[in-house]
């Protein structure tokens, strides 16, 4: 499993609308909004890169209301859950 963190910044105006594009996109798994200089955070988990590649650069920068993004790839993942199992439901 691929994990990437994409900080987005967005229109302030849109950011609702932003979060629900955002989460509407197969491959997203969680939109949380943030205080500070990056207006939401979302969490992306795909089998491979070039299925992140496709959510990130095709879909998450093309909604409108997103001004820009910094997206970081998770090299390890460290945690108490099976994240796999989490995200495999319906495979």
């Amino acid at each position: 499993m691929l994990n990437a963190i994409v900080l987005i910044q967005a229109s302030s105006a849109k950011i609702p609308e932003v979060t629900q594009a955002v989460l509407d996109i197969p491959g997203v798994s969680e939109v949380y909004s943030t205080a500070g200089h990056i207006d939401l955070i979302a969490m992306v988990r795909t089998h491979t890169m070039e299925e992140a590649a496709e959510i990130i650069s095709d879909k998450i920068n093309k909604v409108g209301g997103v001004v820009d993004t910094d997206t970081h790839i998770a090299l390890r993942t460290y945690s108490d859950h099976d994240l796999e199992s989490l995200f495999s439901i319906g495979e």
